[in-house]
């Protein structure tokens, strides 16, 4: 069932990024390594070294939250 939830927190995470494929064909976006793995979910955050305890805790530096890709476009 985690397995499950993972893949489709993964798909919403694009998904809020390029809700539209033909509004998406239509940017010119540099697609990098690092580009690439923010946005599909594998950056190297905190929380998502935390899954794999690469790292001690999952929370941000700035200490309100977990450290995941939507904490720190929208809030940190």
């Amino acid at each position: 069932m985690a397995n499950r939830m993972d893949k489709l927190n993964k798909r919403k995470n694009y998904k809020d990024f390029f809700p539209d494929v033909k509004e998406r064909l239509n940017m010119n976006i540099n697609l990098t390594q690092n580009f690439t793995a923010m946005v599909t979910g594998h950056g190297k955050t905190n929380s998502y070294l935390y899954r794999f305890k690469i790292t001690r805790a999952p929370t941000c530096p700035c200490g309100n939250s977990d450290q995941n890709i939507d904490h720190l476009i929208f809030e940190c």
